[in-house]
């Protein structure tokens, strides 16, 4: 018998070297006894070293430059994880299979695959698991302020979930106690200590009042599935997770809720659902406006196209009335549709930000959009983004030259691609002409630049820094024109 020493519980590469010499020498799997150092072994203490060949267990050499599948190795990788102590022997003996069977990985059926495959699901459920359920509490110590969890992984996941708990939450301090191992992020690097117990977790914080709040809040009582529930969120989890304490009293009073939801009267569906326009929204006219306040009543009324039907509001621009300098995005956002105003969201911060850099007053321009109301598409609950078509822009540009007519600005900026069609009546290459002025058909002075979107879009930081200083350079020097 031969004895193949592990460094530890996880320890995959010292498997697979072990494996490989050991298969290399012909030692069939009943003539090897995995021992990991520290967990001991009734048998070991008559096994005969890893480095000696046990009688009778040599059948042929073959070099050990073998190669396996990558089936092979993507489930044994997670296997290893798992806590059962069959795992490093019934791996070994699949690899010892693979010799004759190089196909074996993909019989679903063969007991040896199978049992590989459940030990490898068990272990990414465990991880998924420890990703939805680790709670941070907040803590402090001599850099300041922390955020630890205390969890307890069904298998040995720590280690491989730890990367994704340091990109989810890079800019923060944590560490995630377990008994297997620890994990600490220090907004550098992650680093390892030996398990912990769970005296040395924080108690509650004000946090978890949060948690049940927001837990018994999407709580659907018309939709409990007691058993489904269960099976995704397992029991042996509740201990550690605060909302857990809400469960049996949801559980126990979800039949009362469900009947009190079905006498409750039906609400009315919302405005951008049903299509219904602003109460006070003027009518529909094709005489041109004549004011500022015209136009803004007129956006809230326009049917020049089919926007309008799923749209809260139509978004007229706001600003100087005597503005020198015209700023033109593409539509309302999802922000913009709610409150009525353009450049509120994300992009509107990022825009103001700029502008700030860039030495321009955004109370002394007109910042308006080609487009007056929000195209966009469900997605459950969530309304998506669609870039409006070229008849669109071309209908709305009825309300654009009117803003254009009655204020007369020295200098307007089209910010991206929609926003030019907008102002020019034909499609602009940004990229190419980003920065330089261009003379309009009214005398103006055109300028194309990104939509500040287009930087929320970017994911490398460099090209997002870099961005982001072209976008406030060509503000500047628009404001430089308009002066």
């Amino acid at each position: 018998m031969r004895v193949a020493r592990l460094a530890h519980e996880t320890d995959f590469g010292g498997w697979r070297e072990a494996a490989r010499r050991l298969r290399a020498e012909g030692v069939a799997p009943d003539g090897v006894l995995w021992i990991v150092d520290g967990g001991g072994s009734l048998f070991a203490a008559d096994a005969e070293p890893e480095a000696a060949t046990a009688a009778g267990c040599v059948e042929s050499r073959e070099s050990v430059g073998f190669t396996v599948s990558r089936d092979f190795l993507g489930v044994a990788e997670r296997a290893v994880l798992h806590r059962s102590e069959e795992r490093f022997g019934l791996l070994y003996r699949l690899l010892w299979r693979l010799r004759r069977e190089p196909r074996l990985m993909r019989d679903a059926s063969d007991p040896d695959v199978w049992r590989a495959q459940a030990l490898a699901r068990d272990v990414n459920r465990a991880a998924h698991k420890m990703k939805a359920f680790v709670r941070f509490r907040s803590a402090r110590d001599a850099a300041g302020e922390a955020f630890v969890a205390w969890f307890e992984p069904a298998h040995r996941v720590v280690e491989a979930t730890a990367p994704f708990f340091a990109r989810r939450f890079a800019n923060m301090r944590f560490s995630i106690l377990t008994p297997d191992v620890c994990v600490h992020w220090d907004l550098r690097s992650l680093s390892f200590t030996p398990g912990a117990d769970p005296a040395d977790a924080p108690r509650a914080d004000a946090l978890e009042d949060y948690w049940r709040t927001y837990y018994a809040s999407i709580f659907n009582p018309a939709r409990l599935k007691v058993d489904a529930m269960t099976k995704e969120m397992p029991k042996r989890y509740w201990r550690n997770l605060p909302e857990a304490a809400l469960i049996p009293d949801l559980i126990a009073n979800a039949q009362d809720q469900t009947r009190q939801m079905v006498a409750a009267p039906a609400s009315k569906p919302a405005r951008r659902i049903a299509g219904v326009p602003r109460a006070g929204a003027a009518a529909p006219s094709d005489d041109p406006p004549r004011s500022l306040e015209a136009v803004a009543a007129g956006v809230s009324g326009c049917r020049r196209c089919e926007l309008w039907r799923d749209a809260t509001q139509g978004v007229a621009g706001e600003g100087a009335g005597a503005a020198r300098i015209m700023f033109v995005g593409e539509q309302p956002g999802d922000q913009e549709d709610l409150a009525g105003r353009p450049f509120v969201g994300p992009a509107g911060q990022l825009f103001d930000r700029a502008l700030a850099q860039a030495g321009v007053p955004r109370d002394a321009a007109w910042i308006t959009n080609a487009v007056k109301h929000f195209r966009h598409e469900l997605q459950g609950k969530r309304r998506i983004h669609k870039t409006p078509s070229a008849g669109q822009v071309s209908a709305c540009r009825w309300w654009l030259d009117a803003e254009r007519a009655l204020m007369r600005p020295k200098v307007i900026v089209a910010l991206g691609a929609t926003a030019a069609l907008g102002v020019m009546g034909k499609a602009i290459p940004v990229g190419r002409l980003r920065g330089a002025p261009i003379v309009l058909a009214d005398g103006a002075q055109g300028v194309v630049t990104w939509h500040p979107s287009y930087m929320l879009r970017l994911r490398d930081a460099a090209a997002k820094a870099a961005a982001f200083e072209g976008f406030v350079a060509d503000l500047k020097m628009a404001w430089s024109l308009a002066a």
